[in-house]
């Protein structure tokens, strides 16, 4: 059994994690982590997750464990795996749903480290200055990514049990910072949809497939025909502005040289998704992208701004949604980002259309998720849908 740290949006982490091993086999067990039954995890194929590891031990509920009993048997029991390594080794702690501070985590890593100078076994702990190492700690000193470069998480559940497991790696931050802005195209006025965003989507629409082919019909400068081809898929892309697909084909050509890429490029042009018919269209798994998304705003619109954005965005959404599923077999996947904006009072203001999707021929595969900053006013709304 694994379990996955959640990012800042559990329920897309979540969702992510559902389309990936199966609802069945997810379950969350508190607002920060959740367990998946399966026989491997790997961090980098999450955009979700900010950690994964595999469980090691578990206090029951019945028993009302608390910090204490999880430090002795990370301090009697745990102890001896660390010493069978031995060498130089570095640990990191987090604890996640418990009541407790960063000096009670460094005292359970003082109590190993003096344990295991008794028998020659060096051990470097990471200090805590909260008691969750973020991301970035974990990251940077390669914890869970090596025996002798260790991490626990003892995570309280929402039942009354605690679990520790051992990490096999955080969120790989350098490489979605070097696919973003290492990549010869990059264009802030149409939008920069985070890789890691577009890694989520790609796995709500095409799950754990090990091969498919993924349009983008909005595909800007093609990050998420790039997180498709990491995963092996073929992509085709179009887009409605001949320089955005101009910058696509450099970028695109820019990641096949600097990674090892299985998937293929199928097509890349220039359309209007609104009235465009894609070729071979029904041998299409999945469509995904992040739509027309209207203008920025850096303050709440007025109400009269906000009803024609809302409409326009409406009208290219909506139309592009009608001429992209008479040419889709039934039951193809769409993961699709549409546009919301929220008021001063944090109201989020909705697409007419998600209202109306069946009416265009689409099922909502689950709830819509929200993917914002709290400063955004314009926030992408996550749509999973199939078409009817």
């Amino acid at each position: 059994m694994f379990v996955a740290i959640l990012g800042r949006l559990p329920k897309l982490s979540i969702a992510e994690l559902e389309a990936i091993f199966g609802k069945s086999h997810v379950r969350a067990v508190s607002h920060s982590a959740a367990v998946v039954n399966t026989d491997g995890l790997s961090i980098d194929s999450l955009g979700g997750s900010l950690k994964c590891g595999k469980v090691i031990h578990t206090l029951p509920a019945d028993n009302r464990p608390t910090l204490e009993q999880a430090s002795h048997w990370i301090t009697h029991t745990y102890v001896n795996q660390l010493l069978a390594v031995g060498g130089k080794i570095t640990l990191g702690i987090s604890a996640y749903g418990l009541s407790t501070s960063p000096r009670q985590l460094q005292k359970i890593g003082l109590l190993l480290k003096t344990s295991m100078k008794k028998h020659g076994v060096s051990l470097r702990l990471i200090p805590n200055t909260t008691t969750e190492l973020s991301t970035a700690t974990s990251h940077n000193n390669k914890l869970g990514l090596s025996p002798k470069k260790c991490e626990l998480f003892i995570i309280k559940t929402d039942d009354g049990a605690i679990l520790i497991a051992e990490s096999n790696g955080a969120q790989n931050i350098t490489a979605y910072a070097r696919r973003d802005r290492n990549r010869p195209r990059r264009d802030a006025f149409v939008g920069m949809l985070p890789p890691k965003l577009a890694q989520i989507m790609v796995n709500l629409a095409a799950g754990n497939t090990t091969r498919a082919t993924i349009l983008d019909p909005f595909c800007g400068t093609g990050t998420v025909l790039q997180e498709a081809l990491l995963k092996g898929y073929d992509v085709c892309g179009s887009d409605l502005s001949q320089k955005m697909i101009d910058y696509t084909t450099e970028n695109l050509a820019w990641l096949q040289s600097k990674y090892h890429i299985t998937g293929t490029v199928r097509s890349l042009e220039q359309a209007d998704a609104m009235t465009h018919q894609w070729p071979k269209a029904q041998q299409l798994d999945a469509v995904v992208c992040e739509t027309y998304l209207g203008q920025p705003f850096s303050a709440p619109p007025s109400p009269k701004k906000l009803h024609e954005v809302t409409g326009n965005c409406n009208h290219i959404i909506t139309n592009f949604l009608r001429n992209i599923h008479s040419q889709l077999t039934p039951g193809t996947t769409l993961c699709i980002a549409v546009p919301a904006w929220r008021d001063a009072n944090r109201k989020l203001t909705h697409l007419p259309l998600v209202q109306n999707l069946e009416a265009l021929g689409y099922t909502l595969q689950q709830p819509p998720l929200i993917y914002s900053r709290s400063d955004q006013v314009v926030v992408r709304e996550i749509l999973l849908l199939k078409t009817t």
